[in-house]
C-alpha cells in the first residue's frame, strides 16, 4: 500500500462547548469534532516530529510532558486533552512480547494472563495491596486547569470505571468463569471493592472545573459477544458504570463509554438504565458505525468508527470516501465525533491516520 505523505493539516480552533453540544445531540456542528482514546506514544512522536507540533517548546522546562501532550492535541484538531487521577497501582500478572509493529516499541507489548490473576481465593483477595483512590495524585488536573489553552477542556480518563477490565484481569478470565458458578461471593467483593475506589477517584476529578466530561474505558467483549453472561453483566459491571454516570450527570458532565465486543444484549441497559450518553469503539466485524446511526445512534451519541483495520490495508482515495460517507450520514443533528474505530494503535500507518484527519477537515456537508 502506497500512501502520500501529508506533512500540513488546516488549523482548527478548539472549541470544548462546541464538542459537549455535538455529543450531546444539539444540533448539526459547524465543523467535524474530532475524538480519540488515545494515540499510542510512538505515534504521537511520528505525526509531532512530521508536523512541527511542539517547535518551539522549552524540552527543559518543568512542565514540558504537559505542554507537549496539549500542543500534540490542538495541533492534531482536538478540543480536549484526556487525563485523571495518577498513581493508583493494581498489580497484575502480566507477560510481554515484541512488539513487531512499523513504530513498534523497545520494550515490547504487555498482556494480561488470562489463565490467573492474583485474586483466585479469599485469602489473596485480603493479602492484595488494593489502591486508595485518596492517596492518587491529581497534577494533570492542576496542570490543565491553570494552563488550558481557551477553547480546550479536559476528557476525565484514568484512575476509574475499568469494572469488567479489572474483574476479568484481578481473577484471570479462565478463574473467573469459573468463580462465577462457585466464588460467586467473591465475584461480588471484587466488584464492590472497585465501586468504592472508583468512586472516590471520580469524585475527585469530577472536582476540576476543567473536566467537562467523564470517558470511562472498559472492554466488555469480543466479536460474537460479551465476556461474561449478560445477567452476569447487570449484577458485576453494569451498576458501577451506571454510578459513574450519575456522579458525573449530578456534576453537570455528560459520561461517554469505551467499550470493544459486542454488547448488542446490554445496549438497552447502557442506554435506558445506565444512561451513558455516547459510546464508543466500533469495528467492522462486528458493526459500522454508519449502520449503528439509523439505530441507537439517534438516542446517544456515537464516537469514531473508522475501522482500524481498514485504515492498517486501505489506500488514501478509499479512506477520504470512507471519512465522506461517514460523516455524510452521521453528522446532521450532532451526536457524531470522528475517530478510528479504538485507538490510533503504532501499526496504523501515520499517513492513513492523518489521510483521515486531512479529509475531516474538508467536510463542508452543513
Amino acid at each position: 500500500m502506497s500512501l502520500i505523505p501529508i506533512t500540513t493539516l488546516r488549523p482548527v480552533k478548539p472549541d470544548w462547548e462546541a464538542l459537549r453540544r455535538c455529543i450531546m445531540r444539539q444540533g448539526t456542528p459547524d465543523r467535524v469534532h474530532l475524538i480519540e482514546l488515545f494515540l499510542d506514544p510512538e505515534v504521537k512522536e511520528a505525526v509531532a516530529d512530521r508536523l512541527g507540533l511542539c517547535d518551539g517548546l522549552d524540552t527543559a522546562a518543568p512542565d514540558y510532558g504537559y505542554q507537549r501532550e496539549v500542543a500534540i492535541q490542538r495541533g492534531l484538531g482536538y478540543d480536549f486533552v484526556r487525563c485523571g487521577v495518577e498513581g493508583l497501582d493494581w498489580p497484575m500478572n502480566r507477560g510481554t512480547t515484541d512488539d513487531t509493529a512499523s513504530l513498534g516499541r523497545a520494550g515490547g507489548r504487555s498482556y494480561i494472563d488470562e489463565h490467573t490473576g492474583p485474586i483466585t481465593n479469599w485469602d489473596e483477595f485480603e493479602a492484595y495491596p488494593w489502591p486508595d483512590a485518596n492517596h492518587a495524585t491529581t497534577r494533570a488536573l492542576e496542570w490543565c486547569e491553570k494552563n488550558l489553552p481557551d477553547g480546550m477542556c479536559v476528557i476525565a480518563g484514568g484512575g476509574f470505571a475499568h469494572f469488567a477490565e479489572h474483574l476479568t484481569w484481578l481473577m484471570g478470565y479462565e478463574t473467573l468463569c469459573y468463580a462465577l458458578f462457585d466464588q460467586r461471593d467473591l465475584v461480588q467483593a471484587i466488584s464492590d471493592r472497585m465501586n468504592d475506589i472508583y468512586r472516590v477517584a471520580l469524585e475527585r476529578i469530577l472536582q476540576f472545573d476543567c473536566v467537562k466530561m467523564a470517558w470511562g474505558s472498559d472492554d466488555f467483549g469480543f466479536r460474537s459477544g460479551l465476556l461474561i453472561s449478560p445477567a452476569d453483566m447487570r449484577r458485576f459491571v453494569l451498576p458501577g458504570h451506571k454510578l459513574m454516570a450519575e456522579m458525573s450527570h449530578a456534576a453537570g458532565r455528560p459520561y461517554l463509554l469505551h467499550s470493544c465486543g459486542n454488547l448488542r444484549d446490554i445496549m438497552d441497559d447502557l442506554i435506558d438504565d445506565v444512561k451513558i450518553d455516547a459510546k464508543h469503539s466500533f469495528e467492522d466485524t462486528i458493526e459500522d458505525v454508519v449502520e449503528v446511526k439509523s439505530g441507537y445512534g439517534s438516542r446517544i451519541a456515537l464516537l469514531g468508527g473508522i475501522d482500524v483495520d481498514f485504515l492498517c490495508v486501505a489506500d488514501q482515495q478509499m479512506i477520504r470516501k470512507r471519512v465522506r460517507r461517514t460523516l455524510e450520514h452521521c453528522m446532521l443533528g450532532g451526536g457524531y465525533c470522528m475517530g478510528t474505530g479504538n485507538s490510533v494503535a503504532n501499526y496504523i500507518p501515520v499517513d492513513a491516520y492523518l489521510t483521515m484527519l486531512d479529509e475531516s477537515r474538508n467536510w463542508a456537508g452543513r
